[in-house]
């Protein structure tokens, strides 16, 4: 029996359409309900890898509700009820077609583009003189839309989002202002766990009655990067590379067995051995972001369970 979930195919009641994302199958429920199952897929280089990772998609699932629970005060979101460790059910929204990226610090795409000589990034302007992973003097918002044709993100300037009506200026500037105050508290949050929140990135939607609130997930290790706080400015004034809390690592280990998603590569194997360990960082992550101990479900019976859970919560609100 396996012991991870990597492909769904149920029928739900009232059920009206499915999407399948890199790791979420999500299912709409007549006109204003979706159940998103965090599935155990491991997605790097925007290639879903071929062997599922066991508990992954729990713990995914309950970092991201325990996030949205302590953020609701702030910003509201579409989250309704966690009927499974591996399911969020909540209010179906027509989603912005940007997503609010929000960095600190100087690292990933940004470093790489700063590196590169630019100092504008998606409008924002940078200060000469930094380095990679340093702290930006400010927060800034760098936004991404899905290019016109493939999946990658792209770089887009909060002029080009307002010029090309992407987004109303109006409803822009609510996004801005909910995205640095997520990060604000999440940025709290981190540093009561010793960590830095590097750089995450937010998803919004609007209800059919026009409120905006925040979907998708939330400050897990697969949509941020964090740092360990404990060492960081030493690493920084030694020219060290910083200690990431992430899954930059299983990047880092595909990039070494020679693969980074370019036509013609192969994906190395992906050996038991391999995947528990990948489960291991995983659960660290988990414990680490949130300061409790990682509890495994039962996994005997995952798609049954999962199925049994949603159902029994769609009979209560009828």
């Amino acid at each position: 029996m396996s012991t991870t979930i990597t492909a769904t195919h149920f029928q739900f009641p009232n059920q009206t359409a499915f999407y399948k994302g890199k790791v979420r199958d999500v299912y709409s429920i007549g006109n204003d309900l979706l159940v998103m199952i965090a599935t155990d897929r491991l997605s790097a280089f925007d290639v879903v890898l071929p062997k599922g990772i066991p508990y992954k998609g729990q713990m995914l699932n309950q970092i991201a509700k325990k996030f949205m629970d302590s953020t609701a005060d702030i910003v509201p979101n579409w989250l309704l009820a966690s009927p499974d460790p591996n399911v969020s059910i909540g209010v179906k929204c027509e989603p912005f077609k940007v997503e609010m990226v929000i960095r600190g610090y100087l690292a990933g795409h940004a470093a790489r583009e700063y590196a590169a000589g630019k100092r504008l990034l998606c409008g924002v302007a940078l200060p000469e003189g930094l380095k990679e992973n340093d702290k930006l003097p400010q927060p800034i918002i760098t936004p991404t839309t899905k290019a016109a044709s493939g999946s990658h993100d792209e770089d887009i300037s909060e002029e080009e989002i307002l010029a090309q009506g992407i987004v109303s200026e109006a409803d822009w500037e609510i996004l801005k202002d909910y995205t640095f105050k997520l990060y604000a508290r999440g940025t709290e949050m981190a540093a009561e766990r010793g960590l830095l929140l590097v750089d995450t990135k937010y998803e919004f939607g609007k209800k059919a009655d026009g409120t905006i609130v925040l979907i998708d997930e939330i400050h897990t290790p697969d949509s941020s990067r964090y740092f360990y706080a404990d060492g960081y400015q030493e690493r920084q004034d030694k020219g060290e590379p910083q200690q990431q809390l992430s899954k930059e690592f299983v990047r880092q280990w595909l990039i070494a067995n020679g693969f980074q998603g370019k036509e013609g590569q192969s994906i190395p194997e992906l050996t038991d051995a391999y995947i528990d360990t990948v489960t291991e960082r995983y659960a660290l992550l988990y414990e680490q972001i949130l300061g409790e101990k990682f509890v495994k479900a039962p996994v005997n019976n995952l798609a049954t369970r999962i199925e049994t859970n949603v159902l029994n919560y769609l009979k209560t609100i009828g």
